[in-house]
């Protein structure tokens, strides 16, 4: 290695099949990170209680050994479906001093005068149309898409193929399954899904989504448990 280069480690939480997937986007464009930021850099799996050694020919490292790293700029993101879990280890990196990066596929699409904050994974043939805000960790899976004058919270979860159509607003923790289908809203009223709301694989959602209830069905309607 040139001892003169800027070193960088990037870890990415979660070796399941959203990491592996994530991992994949990423390794793409990192050797053109590297050359844009004129750096050595290393990629590792980071899991709490590593069970293997290596993924897809990437190391798996605990989370105290990537967060002692002394020799490098730390660099994590996380693909970990579970958006407390994702918020409870943001924290816990940017508390020690790592930095947040983005991962997009060269697939994926962000048009003009939208606005996604730290820490988001876009996989391919998904979108982020104009005039959007989205907050921090966002995960968008495969050929999902937002539309036009969307607001979107923290830690927010879009599955494979979701249909978010315009004046949408999303409140953070929530979770957008397969298929999903969100009726466009209004600038005066928006379609709504409260926090830590959980919108089925497949439900078509015509009107708003209470904080904390899960929506199944076309149209979509508050799963009861009997």
């Amino acid at each position: 290695m040139n001892k003169n280069k800027r070193k960088m480690a990037f870890g990415l939480y979660g070796a399941g099949g959203f990491g592996r997937e994530a991992m994949s986007a990423f390794n793409r464009n990192a050797s053109d990170f590297s050359e844009n930021h004129q750096c050595e850099y290393s990629v590792f799996f980071v899991e709490t209680d590593p069970k293997i050694s290596s993924v897809n020919g990437y190391p798996v490292i605990s989370e105290s050994e990537f967060l002692n790293l002394s020799d490098a700029d730390l660099h994590f993101n996380i693909a970990i479906a579970n958006s407390k879990i994702r918020e409870d280890l943001a924290n816990r990196c940017l508390e020690m001093g790592a930095f947040p990066f983005s991962i997009r596929s060269q697939n994926s699409t962000r048009y003009q005068y939208s606005e996604l904050d730290i820490g988001s994974i876009l996989l391919d043939f998904s979108l982020i149309s104009c005039n959007v805000k989205i907050g921090k960790f966002f995960h968008g899976y495969m050929y999902s898409y937002v539309a036009h004058d969307c607001i979107i919270g923290d830690y927010v979860t879009f599955g494979p193929n979701v249909h978010c159509n315009g004046n949408v607003h999303i409140s953070n923790h929530a979770y957008i399954g397969a298929g999903a289908m969100l009726k466009q809203g209004t600038p005066d009223k928006p379609l709504v899904i409260g926090e830590g709301a959980v919108v089925g694989m497949g439900a078509v959602v015509t009107r708003d989504v209470p904080a904390y209830t899960t929506v199944v069905g076309n149209p979509a309607r508050r799963l009861v448990k009997r």
